[in-house]
């Protein structure tokens, strides 16, 4: 099965970067060799490499996998990605299927009861469960069909249910459930994720996050910190350069409008702090991401 997937992903996608699917949230990515550390923001998905291997870094942990062992993204949050092994002769062959918040929660409802985690970091690795290399592997086959876009839009449905299925069934299963349906710490969390990713331009008092996540002050930065490996105004600061990044890249703003737009007063501050995170001031990052063509900033298959 594992074979198929990488000979399937070899006629999908023949050139390095990554390529939008006719499936809602199916990306496929390759690389021909090893890839320097791109600051991205993960998105609530799963990931998993047919060939090759990747390593991302949230705060001072360390996530690698590979064929035998897939990434779990269970909330948004800024991260380090590398491809680690890649070659001409046998490129790094990945895909990241974005969740479905709702139905992650339907399906999780009908699981049986369970004991939750109280804490839990927004990434986790595990090995790969054949049922779910299984579904995965049909989900990329209606891509090549000889009636791909009405097969697609008829079957890949009922496989991504399936594959969620599987998630909530794998080791993962309780952290998905934590993440997305219990109303304890983990839940206010991402409400509070949720509410800093739509206001992230706006100043930001933790009393007042505090107080809408129904927490203590001293209690939200400790369960943030458990899932994001941050603090709030921490994660606020890398979604305003993230976004920053975006406005140049895609939308063509220079760094000065999109400094101001994102929310910084200074200049010089947005720029000491984008050069911290992306390794480069503003025009010279931007001008080597559109040069060299990287895989998408936006998620980390």
């Amino acid at each position: 099965m594992a074979a198929q997937l990488v000979t399937l992903l070899e006629r999908l996608i023949t050139h390095d970067g990554s390529l939008e699917t006719s499936v809602p949230g199916l990306l496929l990515h390759r690389a021909c060799r090893p890839t320097e550390p791109l600051a991205t923001l993960a998105r609530p998905s799963m990931c998993l490499i047919a060939q090759g291997a990747k390593e991302l870094v949230l705060g001072t942990s360390l996530y690698r996998y590979d064929p035998q062992h897939f990434l779990l993204v269970s909330a948004d949050v800024p991260v380090e990605a590398q491809v680690v092994v890649a070659s001409p002769e046998a490129p790094y062959l990945s895909l990241s299927l974005e969740l479905d918040h709702a139905m992650v929660c339907e399906l999780a409802a009908q699981q049986r009861p369970l004991e939750l985690p109280q804490s839990v970091s927004a990434l986790a690795v595990s090995a790969v469960p054949a049922p779910l290399l299984d579904a995965v592997t049909r989900l990329v086959a209606l891509l090549e069909t000889a009636h791909a876009c009405h097969d697609c839009a008829v079957l890949s449905p009922l496989v991504l249910r399936e594959i969620t299925y599987r998630l909530l069934n794998s080791e993962q299963g309780p952290r998905l459930r934590q993440m997305f349906m219990a109303d304890g710490s983990a839940q206010r969390i991402l409400r509070t994720l949720r509410w800093l990713r739509e206001h992230y331009a706006e100043p930001v008092r933790i009393e007042d996050l505090a107080r809408e996540a129904r927490l203590s002050p001293s209690a939200l930065h400790q369960h943030f910190k458990a899932v994001t490996a941050m603090s709030p105004l921490q994660y606020q600061k890398s979604l305003r350069l993230h976004e920053a990044r975006r406005l140049m890249l895609r939308d063509g703003l220079d760094a000065s409008e999109a400094c101001f737009r994102v929310g910084y007063e200074s200049p010089s501050q947005f720029s000491r702090e984008y050069r911290r995170l992306f390794g480069a001031p503003p025009r010279q990052d931007v001008d080597d991401a559109r040069r060299v063509a990287p895989l998408s900033p936006q998620l980390n298959g």
